[in-house]
């Protein structure tokens, strides 16, 4: 038995379940950080201790880091990033206060060159974990299929399915993502990480093409459009991808005949 104490935030996302279930493995004990009061029921997790606790509203957050080595930051809130600073910084202070090791957190490729809101929140968390006294690791990985799948489920109900032309991007899945993240988490903290992609590069249009014709949609033009100014620069010159990295093993196709099957 591993005598460390891992804490997850954002334990209940899709990211956030296959960490826990990985850190489950490690024989290191396992606490995770939810909203609510009922422990929510994940798969292979078994045995986590569930504390209570808010982020942005900076509640419960002592009692769940007292006794922690380090805790795997994978808590975000996308429809509201600006939320995502402020809750880090109240997740770092709460861990000065309790003597944590090691903090490590999930972010993405390219939050640095893609001038999207989001992203820029990101990046904000990035320097304020770096500047917090802590010893820190950050991971950038590529987007999950499962982000890429639910946009394109949600863009197939119009007549054509609108994709950005010559956009390349490099999916990666988060069980390959959580396995990095937790192995991060049992070494010394490493400042920022290699960066984390998925084994293939593709264009966007090529992903949709083959996400119809796999999900079996009734036939669908896929219509590439051209992204105007800096936003659509960015993307076209490859920054949501890191091609040195596609240290990922399951590729689109794979990913789609697991969902289809």
């Amino acid at each position: 038995m591993n005598d460390r104490t891992l804490l997850v935030t954002g334990a209940t996302g899709v990211l956030g379940r296959e960490v826990l279930r990985r850190a489950h493995e490690t024989g290191c004990t396992v606490r995770a950080l939810t909203r609510r009061t009922t422990p929510p029921d994940v798969p292979g997790a078994a045995g986590t201790d569930w504390r209570t606790g808010d982020l942005a509203a900076n509640t419960g957050l002592d009692a769940a880091v007292i006794g922690v080595d380090t805790v795997i930051h994978c808590a975000s809130d996308p429809k509201r990033p600006k939320n995502d600073p402020p809750a880090l910084r109240h997740l770092l202070a709460a861990a000065r206060r309790a003597g944590v090791r090691h903090v490590v957190n999930i972010s993405i490729v390219g939050v640095d060159q893609v001038p999207l809101r989001y992203y820029r929140t990101k990046l904000e968390c990035e320097e304020t974990l770096a500047a917090s006294g802590l010893g820190w690791t950050n991971l950038r990985a590529t987007q999950f299929p499962q982000l890429l799948d639910g946009m394109l489920t949600a863009l197939a109900r119009l007549p054509v399915v609108p994709m950005l032309a010559g956009t390349p991007v490099q999916p990666v899945h988060p069980t390959e993502v959580a396995d990095r993240l937790v192995t991060l988490a049992l070494g010394q903290p490493a400042g920022h990480a290699p960066d984390f992609g998925g084994p293939e590069i593709h264009p966007a249009t090529h992903l949709a093409t083959t996400w119809l014709r796999t999900t079996h949609r009734r036939p669908r033009r896929v219509l590439p459009l051209h992204l105007p100014g800096r936003l659509g620069t960015a993307l076209r010159h490859g920054h949501l991808t890191t091609p040195a990295h596609p240290d990922g093993t399951t590729t689109w196709a794979a990913y789609l005949a697991d969902r289809t099957a």
